[in-house]
């Protein structure tokens, strides 16, 4: 399975959609969050709609900068995996939206415990699929990806705590556009994609290895 994985457009939808166009055959595209800036369920649900030309199945949350709304948007298209689970080709991929309480009082942020929570009811819904897949908006903390530029670490705890608990297969996160790489978490590989509004997505391929690259859109 080859996976394409985007987070933080922040509005540039057609920025992925060249991203789209180019990457060639792809059997999941993944959105970790932050279609908008402070932005709305129309312009997400068009975005969304745009994207379905490409006939990929499609599976997302949404950000911090995105208003709690486009969670009902996201469900009522069909995507949604914040808080549930979605098994494809026997790869599960499950989710949580949203950031934890900051200083900065973004559109959407919501307690450690909830994230906790919704975290687990999406995993329950695929923990007996061969390879996992968990997406939540926001790094897990204390990692290279986590990281803001004034080098403190900002991520979720409880993200952090269910992976070192249950070690899916792969954590793709966004959030901190400084910290786009990669890290482990015992036998856990994160990747935080980079800000998909400046070019910066990433491929990964489940198969008897797990390879994972992060990518930039070169213009043209």
């Amino acid at each position: 399975m080859k996976i394409l994985a985007i987070t933080d457009v922040h509005g540039a939808y057609r920025t992925v959609e060249a991203i789209l166009a180019r990457a060639g055959k792809i059997d999941v595209f993944v959105i970790g969050g932050d279609f908008t800036v402070f932005g709305g369920p129309k312009e997400v649900e068009e975005s969304v709609r745009s994207w379905g030309k490409f006939q990929v199945p499609m599976l997302a949350v949404s950000g911090n900068m995105d208003i709690p709304e486009v969670d009902r948007s996201l469900e009522k298209l069909g995507v949604s995996i914040n808080g549930k689970g979605v098994v494809i080709e026997g790869v599960g991929f499950f989710g949580v939206s949203a950031a934890p309480y900051s200083p900065l009082h973004t559109p959407y942020e919501i307690s450690e415990e909830e994230i906790g929570r919704r975290i687990q009811a999406g995993y329950e819904q695929v923990k007996g699929a061969g390879v996992k897949i968990f997406v939540p908006h926001a790094p897990p903390y204390k990692t290279k990806v986590d990281k803001i530029s004034m080098g403190l670490h900002v991520g979720s705890k409880a993200v952090r705590e269910f992976i070192e608990r249950e070690q899916p297969h792969v954590c793709i996160c966004g959030h901190i556009h400084e910290a786009r790489g990669q890290d482990t978490i015992g036998h856990t590989k994160v990747v935080n994609c980079g800000p998909g509004k400046s070019g910066y997505y990433v491929l990964i391929d489940i198969e008897k290895i797990i390879t994972i690259q992060n990518r930039e859109y070169q213009r043209t």
